[in-house]
């Protein structure tokens, strides 16, 4: 019985690990993709193109950028929206990682 019990602790915390590695990994995806945007990086070169693939994928259709949150207009205004947007999706990203993290960990 006791046999069981830990190893099923054991399979809560590695579950609990990995759920939070791949809320941190969608996190940083969504920040590393509003970075590249204030940087104006060049959208043809093929990293940069696959942030922002992965970033559209892992916004969820909420922090979109052709349907954001928040839409700023200005000489910056597609820079201030990608940082506000994408921003506050890398941090509901972190909160409910670790939400996640808390309820699956024993």
């Amino acid at each position: 019985m006791a046999e069981r019990k830990a190893s099923s602790t054991r399979l809560r915390v590695v579950a609990a690990r990995l759920l939070w590695l791949l809320f941190v990994a969608c996190a940083s995806v969504l920040a590393v993709a509003a970075l590249l945007i204030a940087l104006e990086a060049e959208p043809d070169n093929p990293l940069v193109e696959l942030v922002l693939n992965l970033a559209d994928g892992v916004d969820l259709g909420v922090f979109d950028l052709d349907n954001p949150i928040k839409r700023f207009a200005g000489d910056n205004g597609e820079t201030t929206t990608a940082l506000f947007n994408y921003g506050i999706g890398a941090v509901v990203y972190l909160v409910l990682g670790r939400l996640v993290d808390r309820l699956v960990r024993p």
